[in-house]
């Protein structure tokens, strides 16, 4: 007959071995994007195309006329006012595409594993979406190498700020890539699904484009299609977007504190739903 289990048995893993855990998940996912090499290669490339062809090709044609003096739309160049948004857009692709691993993991029985082991969950994933959202937040920082270039002043005080709001922009994406992952089986169709989520929630994000701050509502929905407002309003990235333009370039849309508050709730919502998908996977 074997003797009564202990006390500390009967507990379960303890909260260093929760932490522990939860940090191996971590290290294993950061691990996995750093040997990634397309990745890392998407997350140069992509903010160099944005900003060095699109920012530069379209500046010339941000501008109006206003008795017959040639003046920016906005008191910016278009360099300068795509930049924060070329930061999102990189943390976006990241974000949702390095949920992928969770599709990888149950293909080949590693999630199973991990699944039975005495950590919880929510803890599992947790350790996920705290990997991607670390690395989508340093892919974010690679465009922050361009800001001499696109003539965007950077002080210490703005990137830690930054580093707040893209860790936050990131760790709620992510979670929305883990539901997208809970719900698709195939590497093929989260590749399809993934891309029609990310590149209507950006350009739906006033992120090439302005709205006026100076406008009303009603006279936004005047000068654009009332349809086209009612979706930027709605959707989330407008206010993360809007965050780091406040934050970088001084430039804001909305109520400076609505963006931080949109990114928590967003945070929330979306790591609420990735988990109840997660936990019935």
């Amino acid at each position: 007959m074997s003797a009564p289990a202990s006390t500390e048995e009967q507990a379960g893993p303890g909260i260093i071995a929760l932490a522990l855990g939860v940090y191996a998940i971590w290290l294993r996912e950061l691990k996995r994007a750093i040997r990634d090499r397309g990745q890392l290669i998407g997350g140069v490339s992509r903010p160099l195309l944005w900003v060095l062809i699109l920012g530069i090709g379209l500046n010339p044609y941000f501008r109006g006329e206003v008795y017959g003096q040639v003046r920016f739309v906005i008191p910016f160049t278009y360099l300068q006012f795509i930049f924060p948004a070329v930061i999102a857009l990189n943390i976006m692709y990241t974000s949702v595409q390095s949920a992928v691993s969770l599709i990888w993991d149950r293909e080949f029985g590693f999630l199973r594993e991990v699944l039975v082991s005495p950590m919880p969950r929510v803890l599992v994933m947790l350790g996920k979406v705290l990997g991607g959202a670390t690395v989508a937040m340093l892919h974010g920082c690679l465009v922050l190498i361009l800001a001499r270039f696109a003539d965007v002043p950077i002080y210490p005080s703005s990137i830690a700020y930054g580093l707040l709001l893209m860790f936050l922009l990131s760790f709620g994406l992510t979670s929305l890539g883990v539901l997208i992952a809970s719900r698709v089986r195939s590497f093929e169709g989260f590749g399809v699904f993934s891309n029609a989520v990310i590149l209507p929630l950006y350009f739906l994000s006033s992120s090439i484009f302005p709205l006026d701050p100076a406008l009303s509502r009603a006279q936004a929905a005047i000068i654009y299609p009332e349809w086209l407002v009612f979706l930027i309003e709605i959707n989330p990235i407008t206010y993360a977007v809007d965050a780091l333009r406040g934050n970088f370039i001084g430039f804001n849309q909305f109520a400076p504190d609505l963006g931080p508050m949109v990114l928590v709730g967003m945070c929330i919502v979306f790591f609420a739903l990735a988990y109840l998908d997660f936990r019935r996977g």
